[in-house]
């Protein structure tokens, strides 16, 4: 990997638009004190079938509005090319330049993934629809997606997505620094120039943590998973154990040359705020 200057990195913050008043109250406080740190931009999910599309659009234009970037995510699966591109008009009348395109995950109880079937058709789709208006980031995955047959298949289906018209990539979230370095290694061998950005998932709640884990396919170190089991419930020494642990893997991260980093908040500010100061990255 070849160093990237702090000037080029791009740093950016995750949320999952709320579903309740609490919710968007919650998270209006949590994006006001990680915009105190200056990101590059906010991210905001998109729920499978667009089910939280309005939520979505909402969040992202709440945040653009106080005057930072924010990106809406948008999802392919269950979903027609018609209300696709019924979404990209809306944002594009918004103003909105930059996107999130990803697969998703089929509903529960829909058994029909819908007319884009991946991520590389939906981002070809949004190059065909609005052709250059969208900054277009994609997913990739340094410890193979769920679905991954074989290692080699990952990193071809990531050229598809470049290929089809990407320009930068977030990684799923991980704690092997060496995966991220051996799979940026793989794609540029294979041509692949773009951008691609750490997914960082701080740690408050190991039991959460494991859940989404299993379910994602993010590997868990066993070192890692023995020493979070044996604080039970002592919630204090796993968060500081946490942040311990992933403030050291974006050290290493960042001083191999990694891109930036782009944090999963899961809607709170206070372990990527504390993560960021001690890293003592500019605001």
């Amino acid at each position: 990997m070849s160093a990237t200057s702090s000037a080029q990195r791009t740093f950016s913050f995750e949320f999952f638009p709320p579903k309740t008043p609490e919710g968007k109250d919650k998270l209006r406080a949590t994006w006001q004190q990680l915009a105190l740190l200056k990101p590059r931009f906010f991210s905001v999910t998109f729920g499978a079938g667009g089910s939280t599309q309005a939520g979505t659009l909402d969040t992202v234009l709440e945040i653009r509005k106080a005057g930072h970037q924010a990106a809406p995510h948008l999802s392919c699966v269950a979903s027609s090319k018609a209300e696709i591109a019924a979404i990209l008009a809306q944002y594009k009348a918004s103003g909105i330049r930059h996107i999130v395109a990803l697969r998703g995950d089929l509903p529960s109880g829909v058994a029909m993934a819908g007319e884009l079937r991946y991520a590389n058709e939906l981002v070809a789709f949004i190059r065909e629809t609005t052709g250059d208006w969208f900054h277009i980031e994609v997913g990739c995955y340094p410890e193979y997606h769920p679905q991954t047959r074989n290692a080699g298949d990952e990193v071809k289906n990531f050229r598809k997505k470049v290929d089809a018209g990407a320009n930068a990539a977030i990684t799923q979230y991980f704690y092997n620094a060496d995966a991220y370095f051996r799979f940026v290694d793989e794609s540029r061998a294979a041509g692949i120039t773009i951008p691609i950005v750490p997914g960082i998932m701080p740690i408050g709640n190991f039991s959460q943590l494991a859940r989404f884990s299993d379910a994602c396919g993010a590997e868990i170190p066993r070192w890692m998973r023995i020493k979070f089991e044996g604080y039970r419930d002592d919630s204090a020494s796993i968060r500081a154990f946490g942040l311990d642990v992933v403030s050291a893997l974006c050290e290493k991260l960042l001083a191999a040359g990694a891109p930036g980093l782009h944090f999963y908040t899961l809607n709170q500010a206070a372990l990527s705020t504390e993560i960021w100061q001690r890293l003592k990255l500019e605001a």
